[in-house]
């Protein structure tokens, strides 16, 4: 199994820099905000391991909300961020890119603060790497190629049931598939081993989050009624300022959507202040990424099958908060599946965040209240500028039907009834 691997590139764009910046951008695109896989800057087309990637300029226009708790920002910049998910590692394709996209990365981190015309390339994205604090992927193991070449498998029979000859059994038919010419040049390339030090690693941080539970337990438990009488009496004095989304900045992102029955969506919001917030949006995270990693790796984050990749990342010592995801279907359908199936998650995380809509005991209300939800993601929403996928016009639902059409092809026999479920998926 080849794992996958996230990367984020985050850097301070230069002072009078950013229109130029989007401009050079908008370049890179050949429909608005979708990459040409082979633009003359980034020719994602050539990274052969890489799922999807974004250019997106984060910049937050609800740094003021911060007032209602008598603070303020004011050394909070404005980022360019370069962010993706690949197979393998996160460095390698970081320097295969460098190596294949070199002029046209320098050419756009040319417009960051820092970044000159001696400076070496690689080094200068390694630190300014930033690694989230929970990160999802929909299925871990499956590969670029992998989904190509199921696709590449399902069309060659789609094509070929069309011509085979009337089959008494669906077992007859299932065999007169597996040897039909349509599918002498279909390719498909055996899992690779999974990376002992990946893997070592992977039961290792299991092993350690296991056990610092247990040597927790006993704390947490004399700290809880502590805790809820906290975190009930946050709940009733902290300010509520929520805010309607910008109609105008909203229709101006929604031009930029369903140019493909997956979408991207960046946002970032500030946490409310306090060392006790922080640990709830810390912790809340924590347990995020354990379960992502660990429990939801075939299909579903909780309920919700519709995410490809996801990531949390923690900006600005703590007291930013970026959300990133690769999501099928229309955006209010996406917030309705995740008030639906996952509005306990949606309060553990976002309710630590500054004009989400009040919960009760973290857990309830919030989300529910489902227009100021939805105005609060609108309104934290950033536009992507660049988006790449990989394989575009497949949902999650279509690499997993893949998979089993795969499954399927590969077996040596089958009875009736399976083979009659297989001629069904294709």
């Amino acid at each position: 199994m080849t794992p996958q691997a996230n990367f984020m590139v985050a850097a301070p764009i230069a002072a009078g820099r950013e229109a130029d910046l989007r401009a050079l951008l908008a370049t890179m695109n050949e429909s608005p905000g979708v990459a040409a896989p082979w633009n003359e800057l980034v020719p994602f087309g050539r990274l052969e391991n890489l799922h999807v990637a974004r250019f997106v300029i984060l910049r937050d226009e609800t740094l003021g909300d911060i007032a209602a708790f008598g603070g303020s920002f004011r050394d909070l910049p404005t980022y360019l961020v370069f962010l993706g998910d690949c197979d393998g590692s996160a460095e390698a394709l970081l320097l295969v890119a460098a190596n294949v996209a070199g002029p046209g990365l320098r050419r756009i981190f040319a417009h960051c603060s820092g970044f000159a015309d001696e400076t070496d390339l690689a080094a200068w994205m390694r630190r300014h790497l930033v690694g989230p604090s929970a990160a999802y992927v929909n299925w871990v193991g499956r590969t670029v190629v992998q989904v190509r070449e199921e696709q590449r498998l399902h069309a060659a029979l789609l094509s070929a049931l069309n011509s085979v000859a009337p089959a008494t059994s669906a077992v007859a038919a299932w065999r007169s598939l597996k040897d039909s010419p349509n599918l002498e040049s279909v390719t498909l390339s055996p899992p690779q081993p999974t990376p002992i030090a990946w893997l070592v690693g992977h039961w290792i941080r299991l092993a350690a989050s296991v056990f610092a539970l247990i040597v927790l337990a006993p704390l947490l438990l004399i700290y809880l009624p502590f805790f809820l009488v906290i975190l009930r009496w946050r709940e009733g004095a902290e300010p509520d300022v929520a805010q309607p989304a910008d109609e105008a900045k909203r229709s101006a992102i929604a031009a930029y959507e369903d140019r493909d029955v997956t979408n991207s969506f960046t946002a970032i919001g500030s946490l409310k202040p306090g060392l006790f917030r922080l640990t709830l949006a810390i912790f809340a995270l924590w347990t995020l990424d354990l379960t992502s990693r660990f429990l939801y790796v075939r299909g579903r984050l909780a309920r919700v099958g519709t995410i490809h990749f996801a990531r949390w990342v923690f900006l600005d010592g703590h007291r930013r908060l970026l959300f990133a995801s690769n999501y099928d279907g229309g955006l209010d359908a996406y917030m309705d599946d995740f008030i639906n199936k996952a509005g306990f998650g949606l309060n553990a995380v976002f309710g630590n965040g500054i004009g989400y809509p009040r919960t009760s005991w973290l857990l309830w209300d919030g989300a529910s209240n489902e227009e100021a939800f939805k105005a609060f993601l609108k309104r934290h929403q950033n536009l992507t500028d660049v988006w790449y996928r990989a394989y575009p016009g497949l949902t999650t639902f279509d690499l997993a039907r893949n998979s089993r059409i795969r499954a399927g092809y590969e077996r040596e026999t089958m009875c009736e009834a399976e083979a009659a479920r297989w001629l069904a998926l294709i």
